[in-house]
C-alpha cells in the first residue's frame, strides 16, 4: 500500500514534490473510496492527475518507474560498469551538480517503511531506510557516501557495506544476500506496476491469466460489465507458417514452439426473428476495435492488482478508451465488492468528464503545472476551498485550479482570407 512518494531534481521537477495517498479528513465517499490501512492511516484507493501537456504528469510516473527499476536492478553484475540512467532538472544552473532525490513511504506486511536515496549519473550519494511497526520510526540504515550507519534491527546488512558499489543501492545488495527485510521491500517495488496506456503490450498479462484459467470468470465478468458484446473468449492453436520461420534469422530468434494460441472472441448470432442461434467466433486482433484491444490489454494488470492488493500506475489511462470505459475501471477500484484487498490505482488523464464529486473525492484529484522557469509543481484539489456542489470540470476548464494550457491569441492570414 502506497502512502506517499517524493521526487526532486528529476526531469521537470526541480524542487521536491510530494504525491500522497493519505486520505484527508473530509466527509466524501467514506464507505467506498478510502480504506483503513492500520490504526494510524486511512488511505485512498485512487489518485488521478490532471495538467496541461508537458506539465509533468508523465514525469511523475517516470520517477516512480525509475525508482522501482533501480531498486530491483542496481546490484546486478550487468550494471557494474554502467552509468546510472537518471536525468536531473536541466533548466537551472543550481541543480546541475546536485543529485536527484527519490523517496517512497509504503506498508508491506503490516509494517510501514520509508525508503529513499539520492543519486547522480555516477554514484549513490545517500540512502536511507526507516520502519515503523507502530507509529514511531526506527532507523534501519543510513548511508552518506561511503559512510554507513546500520541499526540494530537491520543486522542482515552487517558487513555488506564493502560489497556495495558506488553505483549500487545498499538495499539491493542486502536483498541479493537474502536479507529478509530487504527482500520484502524489493518484492513491494516489484509488485508496483507502472505501465503506459499508450501501449498494448500488456495483453500478454491478460492472455496468461486466461490461458492458465486463472480468474477467467472474473475476467469475463468485467468484459461483460463493460458491454463490449463479447460473451466468451477462447484460444485457437495456429501453426506458424514455414515461410515466416525461414524469413527470421535463427541467430536473432529462438523458436520454442511451432504454433501459437490465437485469441478468439465469441459474439451472439441471431436469426431473422432476432432469436439467438449460435456464437460467432472473431479474431480479436483483426476484428475487435482499438478500444476493446486497449481494455483487454489493461484488464490483465487491473485484475492482478485487484486480486493481490497491489499498486497499479497507468500513464495516459484514457488513451483510446471511451470515457465510460475509463469510468468503469475507476469504479472497479472504488468498489467494495471487487477491490476487497485494497488495491490502489494511480493514473493521469485529460478526460475532464471524470472531474466530478460523484466520481472522486477532492483529495484524489491532483494537478501538475509548470512555472515560467520550466519547473513542475504538484498539488491537490483538497488544498482549495471548494463547495460541495461545485462543478470541478467547469472550474478546472475556467482555470480556477491552474494546470491548464495558456493559449495565446491567433488569427489566420495570408491565403486563408478575411
Amino acid at each position: 500500500m502506497l502512502i506517499q512518494f517524493k521526487v526532486g531534481n528529476f526531469l521537470s521537477f526541480r524542487d521536491i514534490v510530494t504525491f500522497s495517498m493519505v486520505a484527508s479528513p473530509i466527509k466524501e465517499h467514506l464507505t467506498t473510496h478510502v480504506f483503513k490501512a492500520n490504526k494510524y492511516f486511512t488511505l485512498l484507493k485512487i489518485g488521478t492527475i490532471y495538467g496541461a501537456n508537458a506539465s509533468g504528469k508523465s514525469n511523475l510516473f517516470k520517477a516512480m518507474s525509475f525508482m522501482s527499476s533501480f531498486v530491483e536492478n542496481s546490484s546486478k553484475d550487468s550494471q557494474a560498469e554502467e552509468e546510472i540512467d537518471v536525468e536531473n532538472f536541466r533548466l537551472s544552473t543550481e541543480t546541475e551538480s546536485k543529485p536527484s532525490t527519490f523517496e517512497m513511504t509504503f506498508i508491506q506486511d503490516s509494517i510501514r517503511y520509508r525508503y529513499g536515496f539520492e543519486v547522480n549519473n555516477f554514484k549513490v550519494e545517500s540512502e536511507w531506510l526507516f520502519q515503523a511497526v507502530k507509529q514511531a520510526e526506527t532507523k534501519l540504515f543510513q548511508r552518506n557516501g561511503k559512510e554507513y550507519e546500520i541499526g540494530d534491527n537491520f543486522l542482515e546488512g552487517k558487513d555488506l557495506e564493502s560489497k556495495t558499489r558506488n553505483n549500487a543501492l545498499f538495499l539491493s545488495v542486502v536483498a541479493q544476500f537474502n536479507g529478509k527485510i530487504a527482500i520484502s521491500i524489493l518484492k513491494w517495488f516489484k509488485n508496483m506496476r507502472v505501465i503506459s496506456g499508450l501501449k498494448d503490450n500488456y495483453a500478454q498479462v491478460s492472455k496468461k491469466l486466461l490461458e492458465e484459467n486463472k480468474s477467467k470468470d472474473l475476467f469475463l465478468e468485467f468484459i461483460k460489465m463493460a458491454d463490449l458484446g463479447i460473451e466468451d473468449i477462447k484460444f485457437e492453436k495456429k501453426s506458424i507458417p514455414e515461410l515466416n520461420l525461414k524469413s527470421i534469422s535463427k541467430k536473432s530468434f529462438i523458436f520454442e514452439a511451432s504454433e501459437v494460441n490465437e485469441i478468439q472472441t465469441l459474439h451472439k448470432k441471431y436469426d431473422q426473428d432476432q432469436q439467438f442461434t449460435e456464437y460467432e467466433s472473431f479474431n480479436m486482433n483483426k476484428n475487435e476495435s482499438q478500444g476493446t484491444l486497449k481494455l483487454f490489454s489493461l484488464l490483465g494488470p487491473v485484475i492482478e492488482s485487484l486480486l493481490n492488493g497491489h499498486v497499479l500506475v497507468i500513464d495516459e489511462l484514457d488513451s483510446r478508451l471511451h470515457p465510460l470505459l475509463t469510468n468503469f475501471i475507476i469504479k472497479l477500484f472504488n468498489s467494495c465488492e471487487h477491490n476487497i484487498h485494497n488495491a490502489q490505482l494511480i493514473f493521469n488523464t485529460h478526460d475532464t468528464n471524470l472531474l466530478s464529486n460523484k466520481v472522486f473525492r477532492r483529495d484524489q484529484i491532483w494537478f501538475t503545472e509548470k512555472d515560467k522557469y520550466g519547473a513542475s509543481d504538484l498539488y491537490s484539489l483538497v488544498e482549495y476551498k471548494v463547495r460541495n456542489d461545485a462543478s470541478y470540470e467547469k472550474d478546472y476548464l475556467l482555470g480556477k485550479y491552474g494546470a491548464i494550457p495558456f493559449l495565446g491569441e491567433f488569427s489566420f492570414g495570408g491565403s486563408y482570407g478575411e
